[in-house]
């Protein structure tokens, strides 16, 4: 089990159960995101034992139902783009937050995504700017994870096709035995790396396999064991 895999929790405030998922992750203090779903993510540092996990969200479950409260009227909600809005990287949630610079940059920290810029910037140019960032960094990484991918998989004597990343909408992946290639989600790159990897591997084993019977989910599960558990994660997003 890695440091990324989601536990499952919960606790009782005001008669009311609150539901939560939790991981370790990068973060130097314990965060909490209420999704638009209405899930619970909390996110903690490395050694945080279990009961201060449970008085962490205790602490903030006051907070968690006036959320649900706005949540229940207002059924759907889009992406914001002011400071504090939950923007999601590698399966963890960063807080936007803005800072004078001589130029226009992000960066991560402690649980901030920070947008730097000289002037200040519109709504439009903010959301512009973060979406080349996911794609700069989506770039970057499926590159690196599929090479990682395609490594344990070279035994199966298939190649490794040209990968592009596409704002695709309802799938996460796919490969065309026309183009000989593999397209991926851009969104992949606000999950864990867990899940990039299983949506690979399920792609490249379509080189060999067309359907998606046994024999297609045996070859899957000889490189992501776990793979259910992925599909179970991506579903929860899509």
């Amino acid at each position: 089990m890695t440091n990324n895999d989601l536990k499952h929790d919960s606790v009782e405030y005001a008669g009311v159960t609150i539901p939560y998922s939790w991981c370790h992750s990068r973060r130097r203090t314990l965060g909490i995101t209420v999704r638009p779903d209405k899930s619970v993510s909390v996110r903690v540092p490395m050694r945080t034992p279990l009961k201060d996990i449970k008085a962490f969200v205790t602490l903030r479950a006051e907070w968690v139902l006036k959320v649900w409260k706005k949540l229940n009227a207002k059924p759907t909600r889009q992406q914001d783009y002011g400071r504090g809005s939950v923007f999601m990287f590698q399966g963890e949630d960063y807080n936007l937050e803005f800072a004078k610079g001589l130029r226009r940059s992000l960066q991560l920290h402690d649980g901030l995504l920070i947008l730097s810029a000289p002037e200040m910037l519109t709504e439009d140019a903010v959301r512009k700017m973060i979406d080349r960032w996911y794609r700069k960094q989506a770039l970057l990484i499926v590159k690196d994870r599929s090479i990682e991918c395609y490594r344990m998989m070279k035994g199966e004597g298939i190649p490794l096709p040209p990968i592009t990343i596409r704002s695709m909408k309802t799938r996460w992946g796919s490969y065309s035995y026309h183009t000989k290639r593999i397209a991926l989600a851009l969104n992949l790159i606000k999950m864990p790396t867990a899940c990039l990897d299983y949506v690979i591997i399920h792609e490249l084993c379509h080189i060999k396999v067309r359907h998606h019977g046994p024999d297609f989910w045996m070859m899957v599960s000889r490189y992501c064991p776990d793979y259910q558990e992925m599909r179970r994660l991506l579903k929860q997003y899509s």
